[in-house]
Formats: structure tokens, sequence, C-alpha cells
């Protein structure tokens, strides 16, 4: 069988395996008996939006009381406020988030965090996953066992709020900035506008009303058509898209220009420089951040560190290198000096601190990093064999490798949450770059495409 857990936990379609009520209150009991070894132990639950939270939260507390571990219960609150809470309730020894991120309504996913508010290792999934997977031998729990109560944290959305507002710089005047912010009906559909309100700043909020199934719908950090339209519409300064969980930034500059999570690294890491707050002087990308990145940093005089994809990674090189900034260029940015996880609306703030103390439109700001024609093409496929056995597209990588030169670079990998072939190029021009991108996703179809 397949591993449960992807590039960030588990994820699926709500209601089949492995998010069918039956497995997931294996989910939970396996999580209580990994990580809840303490008598006084907690695990802190929360979930966006989706109409299938309910059923799922519903089972994974089921699997966790029956362990007799007890569980905060958090409600609707963004992924990042999760892992906040986790690391600052004294008895809490792991956090659990119920969300399928940027995914559409119908999918839905668990993440873990440790009692610390990190993600989890992989030979921590691997406790867990022998767990669920166990047949039977291993008992998880009995008749007469203690078991774990509920207990309601009523004021998890104030406690967020509160550890953010502490981030804004208190020598930051907000000058009346306007901005416009997407939540994407999702988990910051409520503490999004009420942050930034309470800040000073002038918001318009849009997709703020979650129905169970408009989560992602046309809206938030991947779909931000709409968002543009309106910042250039109202003259705003800038413009927030979050993803359904909140841990994901999308932005639009003054112009309606959408930037890419690599943009945004490099202008946070020239502003730490630039205060001498950029610890190690280093940053942290992934493998497919654009090459532009790396241009800007080497620039700028600041040490790169490429982690493999997924924040988790990122993470684990942050830590491995002593950096305190790190990201993708999906979005995912991660502040270690004041997180420990990515957080979009932590992101934000960092970002609109920087375009205040540099007195500078977020356009002008911009223009540190020039992104080189990227063309990302996801082919779904029926099935995950070893790229590297399959000879037609070994062949076809190697012909249009061949013909970048070196002006361009081609990476072709599989989504870890989705079946899902990701295939990037990059290269001197987009007519050439789209051109080299179809060719390879046509051979990934036709050797391992879903034909549905």
């Amino acid at each position: 069988m397949a591993r449960l857990f992807g590039t960030d936990g588990i994820r699926g379609r709500a209601n089949a395996d492995p998010l069918s009520p039956e497995m997931i209150v294996r989910v939970g009991r396996a999580i209580a008996m990994t990580l809840g070894g303490r008598s006084d132990a907690h695990i802190v639950v929360g979930a966006d939006t989706r109409e299938s939270g309910d059923m799922i939260s519903s089972a994974l507390i089921s699997g966790i009381c029956a362990c007799g571990v007890h569980v905060s219960h958090a409600g609707i609150i963004p992924t990042p406020a999760v892992a906040h809470l986790t690391a600052r309730i004294d008895s809490a020894m792991a956090g659990v988030v119920i969300s399928a991120s940027h995914n559409p309504y119908f999918d839905n996913g668990i993440k873990v965090f440790d009692g610390n508010g990190y993600k989890l290792s992989d030979g921590v999934e691997a406790d867990i996953e022998r767990r669920i997977l166990d047949d039977g031998t291993e008992e998880i729990a009995r008749s007469d066992q203690k078991l774990g109560r509920i207990v309601p944290l009523s004021d998890a959305e104030e406690r967020y709020l509160e550890f953010l507002r502490l981030c804004w710089p208190e020598n930051r005047d907000p000058h009346h900035l306007k901005l416009v912010i997407d939540c994407a009906n999702g988990a910051t559909y409520r503490v999004a506008p009420a942050l930034f309100s309470s800040l000073g700043f002038d918001v318009t909020a849009l997709f703020v009303d979650p129905d169970g199934r408009n989560i992602n719908a046309d809206c938030g950090s991947e779909h931000p058509r709409l968002l543009a339209e309106k910042v250039t519409g109202m003259g705003a300064d800038i413009g927030l898209a979050f993803d359904g969980d909140g841990d994901r930034l999308a932005v639009v500059d003054d112009t309606g220009r959408k930037l890419t999570g690599d943009q945004v690294l490099a202008i946070c890491a020239a502003d730490l420089k630039s205060e001498g707050r950029l610890k190690n002087n280093r940053v942290v990308s992934t493998v497919m951040s654009n090459i532009g990145l790396a241009t800007a940093l080497n620039q700028l005089g600041i040490d790169h560190e490429v982690a493999d994809v997924g924040d988790r990674r990122v993470m684990e090189k942050m830590k491995a290198t002593g950096a305190i900034l790190g990201g993708e260029d999906s979005g995912h940015i991660i502040f270690m000096d004041q997180h420990s996880t990515g957080d979009g609306l932590l992101s934000a703030l960092r970002l609109i601190s920087a375009m205040i103390r540099q007195n500078k439109p977020l356009s002008a700001l911009a223009g540190i990093m020039t992104v080189a024609p990227q063309v990302l093409v996801n082919v779904p496929v029926s099935s995950k064999p070893d790229l590297d056995s399959l000879v037609p597209l070994q062949q076809v990588v190697s012909r249009v490798e061949s013909e970048l030169n070196t002006q361009g670079r081609v990476l072709v990998r599989y989504s870890g949450t989705q079946p899902m072939c990701r295939v990037m190029v990059e290269g001197p021009g987009r007519e050439m770059t789209e051109k080299c991108c179809k060719e390879i996703a046509e051979v990934v179809s036709e050797t391992i495409g879903n034909a549905s």
C-alpha cells in the first residue's frame, strides 16, 4: 500500500479511503498513541470551512479520546494558528488540522504538528502510519481505559490574533494603506479582516462567506484574478490572497500584477538584511524556485540554500543551516524568528512592514528580482512509477535540456498530495519555454497519464 503521508500530511477525497470515517478513527488513535504520552495530554484540533470537516473532526476526535487523550477544540481556524496554540499550551503534545489547503471542497486532509508547533519528522510520521495500518495485533483501545474529553478553545481566534498583533512593529504607522484581502471562503474569513482592521489599515475583504463548498472556488491564493481587478479598480496599495487554511499567501501589487512567492521572499530577505536582522545571512528555498531568486540573492550577497519541495523540507533545511527565512514559490513563507511554520497572515504583515519602512510601493520593491520565464504543467497520472525508469520521459527531458543549454532548466516530479506529475521548465523566452514544457507534459501523459 502507498504511504498515507504525503508532503503535507494525509490528503484525499473526503469520505473515501484514506479519509473514510473508519480510517480516520484509526488515524486519531495512532496520533494519540504516538504523541500523547502524558496523563494530562491534550491534542489541539482545528479545521477549515469544508463541509466534510465536521465528519472528519468527529471521527478523529473519537479516536483520540478512545486512547485517553483530551482534545482542545479550536474550531474553524487557520493552520498556523493551530501550530501557535499547540506550542503555547503546556499540556498540548500535538496539533492536528483538518484541511486540504488550496484543494477544492470535496478533498480534505489531516496535517499534524508536534508539541512545539513544527511539522513532524519522517520517523514520527512512519510510527503513526505503522499504527494506522496495524492489522490489530497492537492493542490501541480497551473498554476499561480512561477516556479523553473535549475542551472547547473558545478564545482560540483571539489568542492567535494577539500573537499576530505582537508581530507587527510598534514603530510602523499603517499610513492609511489601502488593502484588499481575499480569504478564499476559508479558515481566514474572520481573523484576516479582524487583524488588518485592528492595526489601522483600510481593508476591503472578499470571499468571507463560506458555505462548506465554496472554499477556494475561483478565489484565494490560486485564483487572484478578481483580487487584481479589485486592487486596480479601487487604487489599493496591495492585494493579499490566502489559501483555504491560511498558511499560504499570494500577493498582487499596486499595478494589479501578481507577484511570485519567490519575489516576496526576495523582498523580505533584502529588508531583513538591510536592518541587520538576517541571521546567518542565508535564505532557504526549494528546487521549484525560479532561477531569478538565486540571481537576486547572489546580487544581495545573501547565501542561498536549496531544499526539496514542501514547507516541511524548507524548515528542516532552515534548522540545519541556522536560517530564519525560507519559503516556497507557491507562497509558503517561514519567518522562524517569530513562528514555527508558514503563516500567510504573518507573511503579509512582514511584507507590508517592508513597504512602509522603505516608503516604496510594492511594484517598486518587486523590481529586486527578475522572474525568468517559467511554465508549470500538472499532468494527472494513473500511477507513480520511478520517473528514472520511464525511458521515453528521460529521452525527451534530455533533448529539452540540451536545447536549453545553460539558459534554463527542467524539473519533473510527482505531487506529494495529488495524483499529478508536475512538469516545470524555465527558459530564455516564453515561447520556447512553453514549447519545451508542452513536449515533456505530452510524453508524461502518454506514458502514465490518467485517461479519464
